[in-house]
């Protein structure tokens, strides 16, 4: 016996139509990337690196030293020691 065929919910065609803009919006981010200057990701990137720095708090600097060690990343935090020397 065939069943008539539902007409999708309300809330499953929102869900499509959300998964299907989602979809759209990476690629278009990705085909973004194609275009974007080097240097400027660069820049971006030293400009977000300098406000990470200025966010650590002091007490946690040696512990997070320690695991850009084990990450092997070249950033290293002063501590709060060589901050106050003249």
């Amino acid at each position: 016996m065939d069943h008539p065929r539902h007409p999708p919910s309300i809330r499953s065609r929102l869900q499509r139509w959300q998964q299907v803009r989602t979809w759209a919006r990476l690629i278009r981010e990705a085909e973004c990337l194609w275009h974007v200057d080097v240097r400027e990701l660069k820049r971006l990137g030293a400009l977000e690196l300098s406000h990470l720095l200025e966010e650590v708090p002091s007490c946690q600097r040696s512990r997070v030293n320690r695991w850009l060690t084990r990450y092997s990343a070249s950033t290293r935090l002063p501590s709060a020691a060589s901050i106050h020397e003249p």
